[in-house]
């Protein structure tokens, strides 16, 4: 009986052992895991950006009206998903975390990349990349005077081409749309055709139309406000050639103009005000430049 009681309390002690190393070991785990953070501030507090490269010329942000634009070595709106990967280094984590100035042995004293962040002109934060872990595959970074390994993924997303950094819409969020001027377009010259949102309905200048406005809306709500090229390239106007062209009209009484470069076997339009190019599918060019309008057949 004595030995069945000693055998029951060490049964007892394995088991709440066992219990007790199950509930530590993800907490451990986790604050391993976890490690250090590399900054505690916000995407939001930050309205300028300058990322500088050593051999080339360094690109530049700043935040209008809540929204990214690209000073340099362009002016031109910039895609916002592609400057917000660029500010996530400040929500980045490490396992590693290490108080030195002794940069040249991480590639700090030469960094490969230099991010400043700016809440204004004199409030700025630096953070300097340095050599790959060749066991990790992590990139060293040094800010306010401590190094960390974090995922290379935050030097990539500065080190983008310059090119990707540029705003594939055609048209902006502050630019509202109120109507269209296809008139300069081959297959709308003959009819002169424009579009205009008048009181909240089209109204299109052709009298055989036949238009329902669910379709308007739809058209220019997909091809227009929320369409985004596949790719796009600086545009420099060429001032001896005439392109067809379009006109979309804006609810502030501005006009953007399109030079259509080429239909086939993409759509090719150029903003000549921006100095973009953007490209499309030929089938999404064809919708974009053929309202439904609903003409009657011949």
């Amino acid at each position: 009986m004595k030995k069945r009681w000693i055998l029951n309390l060490i049964l007892l002690v394995v088991v709440a052992g066992l219990v007790s190393f199950l509930y530590m070991r993800p907490k451990q785990e986790a604050a391993r895991d976890e490690g250090y953070e590399v900054s505690a501030y916000k995407l939001a507090e930050f309205n300028a950006i300058k990322v500088e490269f050593p051999a080339s010329a360094a690109v530049t942000f700043e935040k209008v009206n809540g929204y990214w634009h690209m000073t340099g070595p362009y002016k031109t709106r910039a895609d916002q998903a592609s400057v917000q990967r660029i500010l996530t280094i400040v929500a980045a984590n490490s396992r590693e975390k290490i108080v030195t100035n002794d940069l040249e042995k991480f590639g700090l004293n030469q960094p490969s990349i230099k991010l400043t962040l700016y809440r204004d002109e004199n409030n700025s934060e630096e953070f300097l990349f340095g050599t790959y872990n060749p066991l990790t595959d992590q990139q060293y970074i040094y800010h306010r005077n401590a190094v960390y390994l974090i995922s290379n993924d935050y030097g990539a997303a500065a080190s983008t081409q310059v090119i990707e950094l540029v705003d594939k819409a055609p048209l902006s969020p502050a630019e509202k749309v109120a109507g269209f001027d296809l008139s300069r377009l081959e297959q709308w010259e003959d009819s002169r055709l424009n579009l205009d949102l008048v009181d909240g309905n089209w109204k299109v200048s052709i009298q055989k139309a036949k238009p329902t406005q669910n379709e308007l809306n739809e058209w220019a709500d997909f091809s227009w406000v929320h369409t985004r090229a596949k790719s796009v390239e600086f545009y420099t106007p060429d001032r001896k050639v005439t392109y067809p062209s379009l006109v979309v009209k804006l609810a502030d009484g501005k006009k953007v103009h399109f030079d259509k470069i080429q239909e086939s076997p993409e759509l090719i339009l150029a903003r000549p005000d921006e100095g973009i190019m953007y490209y499309f599918p030929q089938d999404e060019g064809f919708v974009m430049l053929n309202p439904p309008i609903n003409l009657p057949s011949k």
